[in-house]
């Protein structure tokens, strides 16, 4: 074998190794308000692959969903961390969370709007199959994935993790596409009183949706910085690995991966 000829193979056998996980800053716009996303991928291939939008919780863009992202890019998809406030927009105490998610819980239209945006973002992307999108979603995020499937927009897959459930307009569940994954505390105070009325609608409107439940888990079992010194929240080992397993199963689902 030539030097040439074993040098080339002996790149392309190590050059995974060198693949890593890319966080690209996307500004982008909804309408006049200026946005900033972050886009997460591994660049271990050029080949367009499915984007999952991640929305994140009443705190805005944090680690949490940071890390949600890098293993969702270690799985093959593009994640796209989307900013809902808006750029510059970081707010720093239960007040101010209360206050910025209060916003678009007030205004479903412009949450939608948002949501859009973001998705239309992602969708452009070169990197990105625009017809294989998917969504998740963490409390205030879980609100706005299932509000942007309730626009109708074509996602194939919703998950939201211990998301807001309240729906002033039931009978746009009629609009949703995707197959909608739902991952619940099962002493949720904060969304479990929500279910009944969320599974009304989805059956009423012929929703594709799976409910799971996980006993003695509350609100927030998916982010490490609760601790329980917040009353209602409290971060849950076996119940966040569980529901990220399910995510993946309706993943693997959709996509065929």
């Amino acid at each position: 074998m030539s030097k040439w000829l074993f040098s080339l193979v002996l790149m392309m056998l190590v050059s995974p190794l060198f693949a890593k996980v890319v966080t690209q800053t996307v500004e982008y716009k909804d309408g006049n308000q200026a946005l900033e996303g972050y886009l997460v991928y591994d660049d271990a291939t050029t080949d367009k692959r499915p984007g999952v939008l991640v929305f994140h919780a009443w705190d805005g863009i944090g680690e949490h969903v940071k890390d949600s992202a890098n293993k969702l890019a270690k799985m093959g998809y593009a994640a796209f961390i989307a900013d809902v406030y808006g750029k510059g927009v970081h707010p720093a105490s239960p007040a101010e969370f209360k206050a910025q998610a209060g916003k678009y819980f007030a205004d479903r239209k412009l949450m939608r709007s948002r949501a859009q945006a973001a998705m239309d973002a992602l969708s452009q992307d070169p990197r990105v199959d625009g017809s294989k999108i998917a969504a998740i979603g963490y409390c205030f995020g879980g609100a706005v994935s299932l509000e942007l499937g309730r626009s109708g927009a074509p996602l194939a897959a919703i998950a939201t993790f211990h998301g807001s459930l309240a729906n002033p307009t039931p009978a746009d569940d009629a609009n949703i596409k995707a197959k909608v994954l739902i991952l619940q505390g099962g002493d949720d105070k904060f969304t479990l009183g929500d279910v009944p009325a969320m599974e009304k609608s989805f059956k009423d409107n012929k929703v594709d949706y799976k409910l799971v439940t996980y006993p003695g888990a509350v609100h927030g079992f998916t982010e490490p910085q609760y601790k329980g010194d917040m009353p209602g929240l409290k971060y849950d080992t076996k119940a966040d690995k569980a529901s990220w397993k399910e995510m993946k199963k309706l993943f693997a689902e959709v996509f065929k991966s």
